[in-house]
C-alpha cells in the first residue's frame, strides 16, 4: 500500500511542477538584425576586410611581377640565377598562404569581439524579460535545436526588443539588410 501511495505521489509531483512551469522562445537573430550596434561593427569589419585586401593585392602583384620576370629569363640563364629566382617565388607564396591564414584568423577575432557586446546585451535582456515575467525557460527558436514547440510557449521576442527599444524594421528594408548581411557574411569567411 505504502509502495502505492509513493508511486502515485512520484507521478502526481513532476506534473504539479510542470503546471507551474512557463515556458517561452525568443529568435535572437531578428533581434540582433535589430540592433544598432551591429551596423557599427560590420563597417568596422569591412573597413579592416578592405585593408586585408589591398595588402593581399599589393603581395599578388609582387608574386605576379617576380614570375613574369622568372619566366622571361634567357634560355642560357645560369641554373643558380634560376633556382635563385625560383626560391623567392616560393617563399613569396609561403607569405602569401600565411598572410591569408594571419587576416583571416585576426578578422575572425575581431568580429567574435565587435559582435560579444552585442550578443550579451541580448542575453541580458532575455534573462531579465524571463525574470520579470516568471518564465522558467526561454528556448531560442533562431538555434535549431527545438523539436516541438506546444501551442502554450510563449514568444517573448516582442518583450525583449521592447527592453532594448528595439523597432521592427520596414519590410523592405528587412531584405535588403539580409542580403547585405549575406554579402558580408560571405566577403569574411572568404577572406
Amino acid at each position: 500500500m505504502l509502495k502505492k501511495v509513493l508511486l502515485a505521489a512520484a507521478l502526481v509531483v513532476p506534473m504539479c511542477l510542470s503546471a507551474q512551469s512557463k515556458f517561452g522562445y525568443v529568435n535572437s537573430t531578428e533581434i540582433f538584425d535589430l540592433m544598432p550596434e551591429k551596423a557599427t561593427a560590420e563597417a568596422s569589419l569591412q573597413e579592416v576586410g578592405k585593408k586585408y585586401d589591398t595588402e593581399f593585392k599589393a603581395l599578388q602583384d609582387e608574386f605576379n611581377k617576380k614570375f613574369g620576370e622568372y619566366q622571361a629569363l634567357a634560355q642560357d640563364t645560369p641554373a643558380s640565377i634560376k633556382e635563385r629566382r625560383e626560391q623567392e617565388l616560393q617563399e613569396l607564396q609561403t607569405k602569401i598562404q600565411n598572410f591569408q591564414q594571419v587576416a583571416g584568423q585576426d578578422l575572425q577575432r575581431q568580429q567574435q569581439v565587435l559582435l560579444a557586446p552585442i550578443q550579451e546585451k541580448i542575453r541580458t535582456a532575455i534573462q531579465a524579460v524571463g525574470a520579470e515575467n516568471g518564465f522558467t525557460f526561454i528556448f531560442d527558436n533562431s538555434i535549431p535545436t527545438i523539436v516541438y514547440q506546444g501551442a502554450d510557449a510563449v514568444n517573448v521576442t516582442p518583450l525583449v526588443k521592447a527592453k532594448l527599444n528595439l523597432k521592427d524594421a520596414p519590410a523592405a528594408s528587412t531584405a535588403g539588410a539580409a542580403s547585405d548581411t549575406s554579402a558580408a557574411a560571405a566577403t569574411t569567411t572568404t577572406k
